[in-house]
């Protein structure tokens, strides 16, 4: 038996290690093999704790029943995150006190010490108390520790561990409140986890406790998040993985103002992709990972980095203001997640506008038709007493459709004295749909809706997945109406939306979240309408030409124009026939980057644009505010570049054929005949030259292989 299977047979025997710790056994083999490892060769081995811990995770999360892990939102944290996560502290002590609230197997914490061992000068002791509920975890937690506990004797760091089974928050708070808060024992100076993702009934007993020790949360991570601040000492580190719905909306007003007054950030990393960093796990949440410092001021800036989760995938960094991210106004702060340039253009935009809702005298509210509690009142098919019954789906291409026939919802509801409280006044309202697909271009969809172009003269009911504006509970002017759709349905503030709003569904209460304009300006804007079915390009304009000024936010980066081509470049790239994996925003920057196309320049302009790797990251940065980190290079060489060659879309040192392949001055250009057909892209003649190019790629990639061949 191989000392690996050995290990993981000895984990997985009721997680009692028989003989020596698994790594001992292994990294002693290893040591005999080779007595004189090099420098790199430590490194892979470093690494190799991590990975062996990750197998012993998956097995184990694996042979716990779903039912049981939802119940207690218990998920295991992969071997890359828990990597990432551990490389984000400082660690300015040589004496580490480490706390895991929630140790599963001991997956972060093997991170932590892979991560603390490799350091230049690594820390003298590592203490860990290890806090977990899961009974049938703990032996093999234990056996991690107990491999820890070697892995830092061959390295020179002392390492002891203490492990706690049970409820985290019942033990701080009931029975070590006094140990932990007012006795002799030192506060802890790191702390790392991923807290359980569950959500917390207003009557439920944790709530009870927590409220004793003043925290008011709705959700197991914000408990655990908060209890761990309190167990840090001035200048302890925390980093933990927890789903961004925290930064924003008022759930979590008292949580923020909470974290954020006893501790201030340093890093936050946001994962693009809600399937990729968890996906074994089945979690479709969007989560950040956040370090932050207890009991220090402010830092002036904060390092915010973004990748999908994939192992390899792209990374991008953005070093922004304390005060963006953080903005000192408002009653309760929220978290900005502006993880490039175009998000810091999209914030300084909309921080134009500086009223809230209530000072335009509008409000929005949440439809009141809940229909399977009004069953006894809802008709198919509208009579001559019926109100009409707005879904959803009575809204298409930015006008209403009503009635719609032939579909499983009613379409109106009776008029009685019981439903009278169901409806609203005869008016123009907008109505904003409550939920939209991960896929939906935009998060935010609204419609004007005008009741006289409906059922004139009768009151309507707004199916509960509605958002309505009014003024007072009555409809609104007609130039407010269209100017509000407008405002809301503009690109700008839908990227904005998506800045502090992690999930697909649009609530009353982020809706009032938004800064909007002053109410003259929205009627101004609303005077320059024309139709109400306007189209995206349609409505942009019409919100730059109407805003703009008024909102003195002429000149600089125009986010908009930059997302705009970014997308539109995806869909060249689709309709020329790459493969998904090139439909990407790192696939469009780089076609972007080779035809010189800044956000503003029509597609008839694009040319020739020879650039190497590095040059074309630096356009993407310049250019778009997408900043990848120096490790992504060889990403875009191997998953774009490459696909791009093999495509005969580009060509290799058309100005120097007999450069060596493998030559730091590589360098790549846009066939002549590619640049032809892209010129026409968005014209009528895109159809004709896109099949004219496609039918000579194989002839070009021929011709242009002779050539360096000939060379």
């Amino acid at each position: 038996m191989t000392p690996t299977i050995r290990c993981y047979y000895c984990l997985f025997r009721g997680g009692v290690l028989l003989g020596a710790s698994l790594l001992h056994i292994w990294d002693k083999q290893l040591m005999r093999s080779t007595p004189q490892r090099s420098s790199e060769s430590r490194h892979l081995v470093n690494h190799d704790l991590v990975d062996l811990v990750d197998t012993v995770r998956q097995r184990a999360f694996d042979s716990l029943p779903d039912a049981q892990r939802s119940k207690v939102g218990q998920y295991g944290t992969p071997s890359p995150v828990g990597r990432l996560m551990a490389s984000m502290f400082e660690l300015p002590s040589s004496e580490i006190r480490l706390l895991d609230a929630g140790a599963g197997v001991g997956s972060l914490i093997s991170a932590f010490v892979d991560e603390a061992c490799a350091r230049p000068s690594p820390p003298r002791s590592i203490h860990t108390t290890a806090f977990e509920l899961d009974s049938s975890l703990v032996p093999a937690l234990n056996t991690v520790l107990d491999t820890c506990t070697s892995y830092c004797e061959e390295r020179g760091v002392r390492f002891t561990h203490e492990v706690v089974q049970g409820d985290f928050i019942e033990h701080v708070v009931k029975s070590e409140t006094e140990l932990f808060f007012g006795g002799d024992r030192k506060l802890f100076n790191c702390a790392i986890q991923n807290p359980p993702y569950k959500k917390l009934r207003s009557d439920s007993a944790h709530r009870s406790l927590l409220r004793n020790l003043g925290i008011e949360v709705s959700n197991l991570y914000a408990a655990f998040v908060s209890l761990t601040m309190r167990l840090l000492e001035p200048g302890g580190e925390l980093v933990a993985i927890t789903p961004r719905s925290f930064c924003n909306g008022p759930y979590f007003n008292s949580f923020r103002s909470d974290f954020l007054g006893r501790s201030s950030l340093r890093r936050i990393h946001v994962f693009d992709s809600r399937t990729e960093a968890f996906g074994r796990d089945k979690v479709l949440q969007e989560n950040v990972i956040v370090h932050s410092v207890a009991g220090c001021p402010p830092p002036a800036e904060v390092t915010i980095t973004s990748s999908s989760g994939e192992p390899g995938s792209d990374e991008t960094t953005n070093t922004v203001a304390y005060e963006k991210v953080v903005p000192p106004i408002g009653p309760s702060p929220f978290i900005y997640l502006l993880t490039d340039g175009i998000s810091e253009a999209v914030a300084t935009r909309m921080g134009a506008f500086r009223s809230a809702l209530d000072d335009t005298g509008l409000s929005v509210s949440t439809g009141r038709v809940v229909d399977f509690r009004a069953t006894q009142w809802l008709r198919s098919m509208p009579g001559d007493d019926h109100a009409p019954l707005i879904y959803p789906l009575h809204l298409r291409g930015g006008l209403p459709r009503w009635p719609v026939e032939n579909k499983k919802k009613p379409n109106a509801i009776a008029i009685t004295p019981e439903s009278d409280g169901l409806l609203v006044p005869p008016g123009t309202y907008v109505l904003v749909k409550r939920f939209s697909s991960k896929e939906q271009r935009r998060r935010i969809e609204a419609t004007v809706f005008d009741s006289q172009k409906v059922k004139p003269g009768f009151p309507i009911g707004f199916e509960n997945h509605l958002n309505y504006f009014h003024q007072d509970g009555k409809g609104l002017e007609r130039d407010v109406a269209r100017g509000l759709s407008v405002y809301l349905n503009s690109s700008l503030v839908d990227l904005y939306f998506r800045l502090f709003s992690g999930h697909t569904q649009v609530n009353a209460t982020d809706l009032r979240s938004l800064p909007f304009p002053k109410r003259a300006q929205l009627a101004s804007l609303g005077k320059l309408v024309k139709n109400d079915a306007l189209d995206q390009q349609e409505t942009d304009s019409l919100f730059e030409e109407g805003l703009r000024k008024m909102a003195r936010t002429a000149g600089g980066i125009n986010p908009t124009a930059m997302t705009k081509k970014v997308q539109e470049a995806s869909e060249l790239l689709k309709q020329l026939g790459f493969p998904k994996a090139q439909h990407n925003e790192r696939s469009a920057l780089t076609l972007l980057s080779l035809l010189d196309m800044k956000p503003n320049t029509p597609w008839s302009k694009a040319s020739i644009h020879r650039l190497g790797i590095t040059q074309m990251m630096d356009y993407f940065a310049e250019h778009y505010g997408k900043k990848y980190t120096p490790n992504t290079r060889e990403t875009v060489r191997r998953q774009t570049v490459h696909q791009f060659l093999e495509a005969g879309l580009i060509v290799q040192n058309a100005d120097d054929p007999t450069r060596a392949v493998n030559s730091a001055k590589n360098v790549y250009e846009v066939v002549p005949e590619a640049l032809a057909a892209i010129q026409t892209f968005g014209t009528g003649e895109w159809n004709k030259s896109k099949k004219s190019y496609l039918a000579k790629v194989g002839t070009l990639k021929e011709k242009y292989a002779q050539r360096r061949n000939m060379e």
